[in-house]
């Protein structure tokens, strides 16, 4: 497969979103145990003495204080899941390396002079982020149902029975993450900062990136884990952006949400606004397995998984804004 193909990006994705899938996240706003593919898991929060998902600066936290060593930290707990849910070929890989991938560009805006006006409190969103997902994941790993949020339970269980296509594992995690996590994690560590300015700018320079991170993204995925990831021809004529389009609208519903969080004026009020986000993120991840779920007796994953197994140790042919990717680990 040549690189112009697998740079085609988001078609399949921008085919899902036009199926559906932003109608279904448009209402988010305000307003047995699996195979095992790891080691077994210690919540890294828990080893990480003083973890709060509160931003406090002064703390010996280095990850709750927003020091630049918990970048490291971060990506070594996601790359865990990543390197060995790859290995495997599990469909869980998708996700888990897309996260890598984002927080390895993210580290790479961070190093730029003045890209973030407070980059320790980044910092500790960027792992407070990554926590909701690892938590949830080794949960539902270990077979705790109850610890895991009902859209993530759809999204493992869908890569875990080989229920939809690589793009759909790609869009279900998503989902999950910015419908139903971002929400949460921004309430947690404060949407304003010590002088009462609103920390939304900071929030909003992480679109400058996302865009172009596309492109790579889905070349890598189209490479290593399922070529199909970039065939699809968009009859709309729409590409990166609509999909771009679509993340920022969800990022958006995301800070509205947060707001509504914390503003809730009582304990039934916020749990309103949680039922909520729930529901709406819920609907969309039923949208995408709708438009994404391998039709009975006529698809299956067997030309992807054989694909994986062949290609999926290659490094990624495609160069991202922090220079050339591997196959594993976490470098930036």
């Amino acid at each position: 497969m040549n690189t112009t193909r697998r740079i085609r990006c988001a078609r399949t994705l921008v085919g899902a979103l036009v199926g559906g899938v932003a109608a279904a996240s448009a209402a988010v706003v305000t307003a047995a145990p699996a195979q095992a593919e790891v080691l077994p898991y210690v919540p890294w929060s828990s080893y990480l003495a003083g973890w709060t998902d509160e931003y406090v600066p002064s703390s010996d936290n280095d990850c709750v204080a927003g020091r630049p060593s918990c970048l490291k930290a971060t990506l070594k707990e996601q790359s865990r899941i990543a390197d060995e849910t790859a290995a495997s070929c599990s469909h869980n890989a998708v996700f888990a390396r897309a996260y890598v991938r984002m927080t390895q560009l993210y580290g790479h805006t961070r190093d730029i002079d003045g890209y973030y006006e407070d980059e320790p409190y980044f910092n500790h969103v960027d792992a407070v982020f990554a926590r909701y997902y690892t938590d949830a994941y080794y949960a539902w790993k270990a077979g705790d149902r109850d610890e895991v949020p009902q859209v993530w339970l759809t999204a493992f269980d869908a890569a875990r029975d080989k229920r939809v296509s690589g793009t759909g594992d790609l869009l279900l995690g998503m989902n999950a993450h910015i419908n139903r996590d971002l929400p949460y994690v921004m309430a947690a560590v404060g949407l304003v900062a010590p002088d009462g300015s609103s920390r939304k700018g900071d929030y909003d320079a992480v679109e400058e990136w996302l865009y172009e991170a596309t492109a790579p993204l889905i070349a890598e995925f189209a490479q290593r884990f399922d070529p199909v990831m970039d065939d699809t021809q968009d009859p709309f004529g729409l590409g990166n952006w609509t999909l771009f389009q679509m993340v920022s609208g969800w990022r958006e519903n995301a800070w509205r949400n947060a707001e509504a969080l914390i503003t809730a004026p009582t304990p039934a009020a916020r749990a309103l606004v949680e039922a909520e986000i729930e529901a709406a993120a819920n609907a969309a991840a039923q949208t995408i397995l709708a438009s994404q779920s391998y039709l009975p007796l006529v698809q299956s994953s067997a030309a992807r998984d054989a694909h994986c197994a062949a290609h999926v140790d290659e490094d990624p042919a495609v160069p991202y804004a922090f220079g050339q990717a591997t196959a594993y680990g976490y470098a930036y």
